[in-house]
């Protein structure tokens, strides 16, 4: 056991270490609050990209919006903890942190692999798009309408491809591939004459750009928070300091 003089000593360096973490823990709550922001985000600006991946491409959002929300429970968990110099507590908020931060750096890693397999997905379900456009009746059509109106652009890699559809042969290029409001017509002079693909592709990086910048950030900052979490609970537990 410490000595009366030692415990004493030790106080304002535990006392600190509180002070820190607790300014700490508000700031990595927030984080949380601001990830939550950016999966709703992501979930309204980047749909229409993220149907013509794939079912898991989908989940993105989601994974934000739950990583969001884990990290402000997360986030009160710690603060309870702080407050209480609970040694225990303090010890399983660290042990909660390194595992989000593994689990974070995993997903990172899977995404970069994958990131040639995500475009060359999109690519040909953009294409599969526009061979079925207007005759699914789903959300695929509105979402090629919607990429074409928003990044004035038309067809994959150019406006011709969209000479091989059905809707072509029909009617002709779509509205949403027009400069200004026109109708379905094969006429070329008011069409945008470039394609979607390389636009697409340019956004998403921009925008996940955005979205990774800040992932990574929040796991970088998790090891602050293991670090201080393990020096408050060895500090406690050394010293057997009480909270009077």
């Amino acid at each position: 056991m410490a000595s009366p003089s030692r415990r004493l000593q030790t106080k304002p360096v535990i006392t600190c270490l509180k002070s820190v973490l607790l300014i700490y823990t508000l700031i990595f709550w927030i984080t949380g609050v601001i990830l939550l922001a950016i999966g709703i985000w992501g979930k309204v600006s980047l749909e229409n990209y993220f149907s013509l991946l794939n079912e898991k491409a989908t989940n993105v959002p989601f994974v934000l919006l739950g990583t969001g929300t884990v990290i402000i429970l997360l986030g009160t968990f710690g603060c309870c903890a702080t407050c209480r110099a609970s040694a225990w507590m303090l010890k399983l908020y660290a042990m909660f942190l390194t595992l989000i931060f593994l689990v974070e750096l995993v997903a990172a890693i899977v995404g970069f692999v994958f990131r040639h397999e995500i475009k060359s997905s999109f690519k040909v379900n953009y294409e599969k798009a526009l061979k079925q456009y207007n005759t699914t009746g789903d959300y695929i059509s509105d979402a090629v309408d919607k990429i074409q109106k928003t990044l004035q652009c038309c067809g994959v890699t150019e406006y011709t491809d969209w000479k091989d559809t059905n809707y072509y042969s029909e009617q002709g290029y779509p509205k949403s591939c027009c400069k200004t409001e026109c109708s379905p017509s094969k006429d070329e002079n008011n069409i945008n004459k470039e394609g979607c693909f390389i636009r697409v592709m340019t956004s998403i990086e921009s925008q996940m750009g955005v979205i990774a910048g800040f992932s990574f950030g929040v796991a970088c900052f998790q090891l602050i928070g293991i670090f201080l979490s393990y020096c408050l609970s060895r500090a406690i537990t050394n010293n057997q300091y009480e909270i009077v």
